[in-house]
């Protein structure tokens, strides 16, 4: 199959030449490929575990879900233009209007699945640390349902575009997109009409999803000041009332997940923090973005998520090995 349309090529692309497009595409496919294999290595260390016997905690099985989901949407963004429609123009696509769809919904089934297995993440350290939950409590009230939540909205975002021919290319990728070609009016005047997609759905959810994204960004935000103050306030306690034994642990403990939790968030606002003001300034039309820091922060960060989740997930096996072996760097 391919798009049942002759439109102008430049209409797909939102570089200046040939040379943007082979390094945009060069960035993307190498930070992409570091996301996939570290979010491979957080799944092998967890179905290692699992098939050692050894029991899983929350923290394990959303970090789990987390990579699968990354895995799905790093490896969409490192095929990019091998699987968009041939017509578009863009450097190296071969693909057609299949590809384009299958590459559209593992787009946005990654990319929900991601943003919603992250918020769960933080919710997970916020209650084991301000409302002292233990991973056990936290299994039983609240991490089923969130699976659920998480995987259904996941798939319904996906799906729903199926029914309206709304993937299409944009920007060297295929995801919720509308393609406008010229048509007439009634008084003879040239206009653009919708000649694939529907306009409503990719609106809505458009922002769906860039709410998500803000939310996650806010909620993690909110999460981290309000650990860092629970954990400031414990220290001072600690510090007044001498606390030893158990009180002391649980402290240290708690300082540690609190330095867990700020590098999620820091290694958030990275991949997507920079990426979404970055849409929306461009989208209101109000800030030209420089070219350098595009591709910064719009090809190499946001695929870096699950590379960043390795070197946070794996921090305090290092440290360890870094105490019970001195003089080694790790």
């Amino acid at each position: 199959m391919s798009l049942p349309l002759t439109l102008d090529q430049r209409e797909f692309s939102c570089r200046a030449g040939p040379r943007e497009e082979l390094v945009g595409e060069i960035i993307q496919k190498i930070s992409a490929s570091l996301s996939i294999l570290g979010s491979v290595y957080i799944v092998a260390d967890v179905v290692r575990k699992l098939r050692n016997g050894k029991k899983t905690d929350p923290y394990q099985r959303i970090i789990l879900g987390l990579s699968i989901f990354d895995i799905l949407f790093s490896f969409i963004l490192f095929l990019g233009t091998w699987i968009t429609p041939e017509e578009t123009g863009w450097l190296m696509a071969v693909g057609n209007t299949s590809s384009c769809t299958v590459q559209g919904f593992f787009h946005i089934l990654g990319w929900v699945g991601e943003i919603g297995y992250q918020m769960a993440l933080t919710l997970n350290i916020l209650v084991l640390i301000v409302f002292e939950w233990n991973q056990e409590k936290f299994a039983k009230k609240v991490e089923k349902q969130l699976h659920i939540i998480i995987i259904a909205l996941a798939l319904t975002m996906a799906i729903i575009p199926l029914f309206f021919q709304s993937y299409n290319p944009r920007c060297g990728n295929c995801t919720i997109e509308v393609i406008f070609d010229e048509c007439n009016s009634t008084d003879d005047e040239e206009e653009l009409c919708v000649v694939r997609g529907n306009l409503t759905v990719a609106n809505v959810l458009f922002f769906i999803g860039f709410s998500m994204v803000f939310i996650m960004l806010i909620f993690g935000t909110v999460a981290m000041v309000w650990v860092y103050v629970h954990v400031r306030r414990q220290e001072t306690k600690t510090k007044r009332y001498n606390f030893r034994g158990v009180q002391r642990d649980n402290h240290r403990e708690s300082k540690r997940i609190r330095k867990i939790l700020l590098l999620y968030t820091i290694s958030l606002y990275l991949c997507w923090g920079i990426f979404a003001a970055m849409v929306a300034l461009e989208s209101l039309g109000s800030i030209q973005i420089v070219y350098g820091i595009r591709v910064v922060f719009k090809e190499a960060f946001p695929p870096l998520l699950g590379f960043f989740n390795m070197l946070v997930y794996f921090l305090p096996k290092c440290l360890k090995y870094q105490q019970d072996h001195p003089g080694t760097w790790l």
